[in-house]
C-alpha cells in the first residue's frame, strides 16, 4: 500500500487519545471515510464530515458482527482499543487478567477475522495493530497479552499477504495519553506514533517501532535473556 488518500478506514477505540490521534491523521492523509469506532459513539468528535461514529465494543462477539455488516467498504483498520491493568500473573486478579486479554488480544484477532474479508472483497488494504515494547519486555499481564497480539499480528501478515492485505505491528513505549498518565519519564507524543505507524503503512513496511523505548529494546532481544532481566544473572 503506497497511498490513503481516498482510503476508508476503521478506527477502534476512536474516541480519545490515540485513537482519536489516528482518526486525524488518517483524515489529514486524504481518507475519504473514517469509521470512528467506540463503545459509546456519542463521545466521538465529528466536527469533519468524514468522519463516521461507529458502535463497536471488541470485546462483544455480536458488536463486532453488527459493526462489520454496516463498515463494509473499509479497507484500513486500526486495532487501537486497548486498556491496561498489569496484573502479576502468578498471583493477580485472573478476572482482570481475561478482561485485559479479552480487550488487548483477542479484541484485535475477532475485529481482523470480522474485516479480513471485507478488506480482501474491497481490493486488500493495510491493518495496524498496537503493540508495545512491553511486548518484548515481559513485566506482568499486559506484556503477556501484547506479546501475544505481536505473535498473532505475525501469523496474521503471512496468511493475509496473499490476499493483498498488508498487517503493521507498531511497538512503542509510554505514549502521552490518559492512559500512561500514572508513568514517569518520557513519553512519546501521540501525533509521533500515528504518524510513523502510517508512514509503515505507506511504505509497504511490516512494522514501526516508534521512540527510544522500543528501539533500545528490541536491539538486544537476539542476546542472552540476563540482558533483559540482570535480576536473573547467577
Amino acid at each position: 500500500m503506497t497511498d490513503l488518500t481516498g482510503r476508508v478506514a476503521l478506527v477502534t477505540g476512536a474516541n480519545r487519545g490515540l485513537g482519536a490521534a489516528f482518526v486525524a491523521e488518517l483524515l489529514e492523509r486524504g481518507a475519504s471515510k473514517v469509521y470512528a469506532a467506540a463503545r459509546r459513539p456519542e463521545s466521538v468528535d465529528v466536527t469533519d464530515p468524514r468522519v463516521v461514529p461507529l458502535e463497536l465494543d471488541v470485546t462483544d462477539t455480536e458488536s463486532i458482527r453488527r459493526a462489520a455488516e454496516t463498515a463494509t467498504d473499509v479497507t484500513v483498520l486500526v486495532n487501537n482499543a486497548g486498556i491496561g491493568v498489569n496484573q502479576s500473573l502468578v498471583s493477580g486478579d485472573l478476572a482482570e487478567i481475561h478482561r485485559e486479554f479479552d480487550t488487548n488480544f483477542w479484541g484485535p484477532v475477532l475485529v481482523t477475522r470480522a474485516f479480513a474479508p471485507i478488506l480482501a472483497a474491497n481490493g486488500g488494504g493495510a491493518i495496524v495493530n498496537m503493540h508495545s515494547a512491553l511486548s518484548w519486555y515481559a513485566i506482568g499481564s499486559y506484556s503477556a497479552g501484547k506479546a501475544a497480539l505481536w505473535s498473532a499480528s505475525n501469523s496474521a501478515r503471512v496468511e493475509l499477504a496473499p490476499q493483498g492485505i498488508q498487517v503493521v505491528g507498531v511497538h512503542v513505549g509510554y505514549v502521552d495519553t490518559e492512559m500512561a498518565a500514572h508513568a514517569d519519564g518520557y513519553k512519546v507524543p501521540p501525533a509521533q506514533v500515528v504518524a510513523e505507524a502510517l508512514d509503515a503503512v505507506a511504505a509497504g513496511d511490516a512494522e514501526a517501532v516508534v521512540g527510544e523505548t522500543a528501539q533500545q529494546v528490541k536491539s538486544v532481544l537476539h542476546q542472552d535473556v540476563r540482558v533483559l532481566y540482570p535480576q536473573l544473572a547467577r
